[in-house]
C-alpha cells in the first residue's frame, strides 16, 4: 500500500468519524443541550439533528438514579448524562427524622415527581439538580412537620402534601422545573409512642363501643315505653268507647221502652174513656209484684203492704171499666 492509498484511508476514517459525531439523533420525550465553543447555542429537538464536531459540543446533566443492593437496601447515585429526559421522573428519598411542635422525633421519607420544562434552565441555573431537590425537600419538610403536632402530622398527609408540593414548585420554578405532586410514604413515630397510641385508640374504640351499646338501650327502653304508653291509650280509648256505646245502648232502650210505655198509657186512655188511667196502671203493677212474691215454692204466707185497701180499690175500678165495657 502506498503512502497516497494511507492518506486516502486516513481522510475517509476522519470523514466517517466527522459525520458520525455530527449526526445526533434524538428520541422522544428526550432533548440535548449543544454548546458552541463552550457557550449555550440550541436546544436539540427529538429527530434526526445535524452538528458541526468539535465546535459543537453536548452539555451533561446530572441524573440520579436508585439501585438495590445485595443487602436489600435501595442505594441512589449520581451519573453524567447528555441526553435531558423530558418525561416526568420520581424521586425516593431515604428516611429522616423531623421533629414535630410537640417535640416528637419521626422518621418520614417522601415521593417526590417532577418534570423538566426548560432544558436550558435545568442545566445552567443549578449544577446538581436531583441534589438539589432533594435537599429541599427535606429542608422544607422539616419546617412543614415543625408546625404542626404528632396527632396532626399522622392524619394531615393531604394538607402536607399540598404544602410541599406548594413550597418546591415555587422554589424550583426557576431552575424549569415543575413539582407535580409530592406523597408521603411512612410516618414512624418511636416505639413508645406508637403503643401509647395503639392504647388510647383501643379506649378510643371500647368507649364508642360503650356509648352505642348504652344508646341502643336507651333507644330500646324508650321505644318500649313508648309501645307501653301507647298500648295503654288504646286499652283506655277502647274502654272508653264500649262504656259510651253501652250507656247509648242503655239510653236508647230507656227511651224506646218509655215511648212505648207512653203509647200504652194513651191506648188505655182511650179504653177507659174517661176514667184514671193511673189507678190502673199501678193495680197491674202491684199485681205483677204480688206474683213474683207469691211465686216460690217455701212461700206459706202473704202480708200486704199498709197501702193494700188503695190497690185494692184501684182493682175495683178495674172491674168497673171492664163492666162499662
Amino acid at each position: 500500500m502506498t503512502t497516497i492509498s494511507i492518506i486516502f484511508v486516513f481522510l475517509a476514517i476522519f470523514v466517517i468519524s466527522l459525520v458520525v459525531l455530527g449526526v445526533k439523533i434524538v428520541q422522544q420525550s428526550e432533548t440535548i443541550i449543544i454548546e458552541r465553543l463552550g457557550k449555550y447555542h440550541k436546544t436539540l429537538q427529538s429527530g434526526f439533528n445535524v452538528i458541526i464536531p468539535v465546535v459543537d459540543k453536548p452539555r451533561d446533566i446530572i441524573w440520579r438514579y436508585t439501585q438495590e443492593g445485595p443487602d436489600g437496601a435501595i442505594y441512589s447515585q449520581h451519573i453524567a448524562k447528555q441526553r435531558i429526559d423530558l418525561r416526568e421522573a420520581v424521586y425516593d428519598f431515604p428516611k429522616q427524622n423531623v421533629i414535630t411542635r410537640d417535640n416528637i422525633v419521626t422518621e418520614i421519607n417522601a415521593l417526590i415527581y417532577f418534570q423538566i420544562m426548560d432544558p436550558k434552565r435545568a442545566v445552567y441555573e443549578i449544577s446538581n439538580l436531583p441534589q438539589a431537590i432533594e435537599k429541599l425537600t427535606q429542608t422544607s419538610l422539616r419546617n412543614v412537620i415543625g408546625d404542626l403536632d404528632l396527632d396532626q402530622t399522622l392524619t394531615s398527609r393531604d394538607t402536607i402534601n399540598n404544602k410541599l408540593q406548594e413550597i418546591l414548585d415555587d422554589a424550583t420554578n426557576k431552575w424549569g422545573v415543575k413539582v407535580n405532586r409530592v406523597e408521603l410514604q411512612d410516618i414512624n413515630p418511636p416505639r413508645d409512642i406508637r403503643d401509647a397510641m395503639e392504647k388510647q385508640m383501643r379506649a378510643e374504640r371500647d368507649k364508642r363501643a360503650a356509648i352505642l351499646e348504652a344508646e341502643g338501650n336507651k333507644r330500646a327502653a324508650i321505644l318500649q315505653a313508648e309501645g307501653e304508653r301507647e298500648s295503654a291509650i288504646k286499652r283506655a280509648e277502647g274502654y272508653r268507647e264500649s262504656q259510651i256505646l253501652e250507656a247509648e245502648g242503655q239510653a236508647k232502650a230507656r227511651v224506646e221502652v218509655a215511648q212505648a210505655e207512653a203509647v200504652a198509657i194513651e191506648k188505655i186512655k182511650v179504653a177507659i174513656d174517661k176514667g184514671d188511667p193511673i189507678n190502673y196502671l199501678i193495680a197491674v203493677r202491684y199485681l205483677e209484684t204480688l206474683k213474683e212474691m207469691t211465686s216460690g215454692k217455701d212461700n206459706k204466707t202473704i202480708y200486704l203492704p199498709y197501702e193494700a185497701s188503695g190497690v185494692l180499690s184501684s182493682l175495683g175500678g178495674i172491674k168497673d171499666i171492664l163492666s162499662k165495657n
